[in-house]
C-alpha cells in the first residue's frame, strides 16, 4: 500500500497546546549518504551495534541504569520498540544525535514524554536501517514498547503523515499518551532531505 494513501484525516496541524517539535533537529537522515557504499557502512554498524546493546538490555531489565553498550559510549538503552507485522525489533537508545542512531533508535527526551506518559513520545531513527520497515507501516499495526522497568505498552498506529521538517505540526502536550516514529523521507533516496515520515500510535 503506498504511505500516501494511509494518512488518516485529522487536524493537520494537530495543535493541542504544548510546544513544536521541529524535526530539522533529528539527525534521523543519513549524514553524507552519497553513494552505495557508505550505506552499506551504516547498514553493518547499526547491525554490530544492536548485538552489543541487547547485552546492555539485559542488564537495564535487571535494574542497572544508564548500562553503557561499550566503555567509549555515552548513551545508553532506554527501551525496546517492536512492530510484529512488519518484522521490526530494535533497542532504542537515550539520544536523538546522528551519532547514536547510527547504532539504533533514539528516544527524544528534554521535555517531550517518554512511551507510556502522558503526551507525544517520538523514536527516531533511519530509514535505511532500523526504521527501513515503516515503508510498509499500515494503520492498525500494533507497536509494541517494552519499557526500562520491563512494562509492556502497545500503541496501535492510526495516522501517517509526509511532514516538512521545520513545519511538522506534532505537538508536545499533557494529553493522552501517544508515539511518533519519525525517519526521513523519501525512503528510496541516498540524499538527506527536508521531509520526514511520521507514524503516529495511540494506547491501544
Amino acid at each position: 500500500m503506498n504511505t500516501l494513501s494511509m494518512h488518516k484525516a485529522r487536524n493537520p496541524l494537530r495543535k493541542r497546546g504544548g510546544f513544536l517539535i521541529l524535526l530539522l533537529a533529528l539527525g534521523i537522515c543519513a549524514a553524507g549518504l552519497a553513494d552505495i557504499s557508505s550505506g552499506a557502512g551504516i547498514k553493518a554498524k547499526a547491525v554490530v551495534a544492536q548485538v552489543l546493546l541487547k547485552r546492555a538490555w539485559a542488564r537495564t531489565l535487571n535494574g542497572e541504569t544508564e548500562v553503557r553498550p561499550w566503555p567509549w559510549a555515552d548513551v545508553w538503552p532506554v527501551l525496546k520498540i517492536e512492530a510484529p507485522r512488519l518484522g521490526m525489533s530494535a533497542i532504542a537508545l537515550s539520544s536523538v544525535s546522528g551519532q547514536a542512531m547510527a547504532f539504533g533508535p533514539g528516544v527524544m527526551q528534554n521535555g517531550v514524554s517518554m512511551p507510556g506518559e502522558p503526551g507525544l513520545a517520538v523514536v527516531a531513527a533511519h530509514r535505511d536501517t532500523h526504521f527501513r520497515h515503516l515503508k510498509n507501516v499500515e494503520i492498525g499495526d500494533e507497536i509494541v514498547v517494552t519499557t526500562a522497568q520491563g512494562k509492556r505498552i502497545v500503541f496501535v498506529i492510526d495516522e501517517t503523515r509526509i511532514v516538512d521538517a521545520a513545519q511538522s505540526g506534532l505537538y508536545a502536550d499533557g494529553g493522552a499518551p501517544e508515539i511518533a516514529l519519525v525517519t526521513c523521507w523519501p525512503f528510496d533516496s541516498l540524499r538527506r532531505g527536508d521531509q520526514r515520515f511520521v507514524a503516529i500510535g495511540v494506547l491501544k
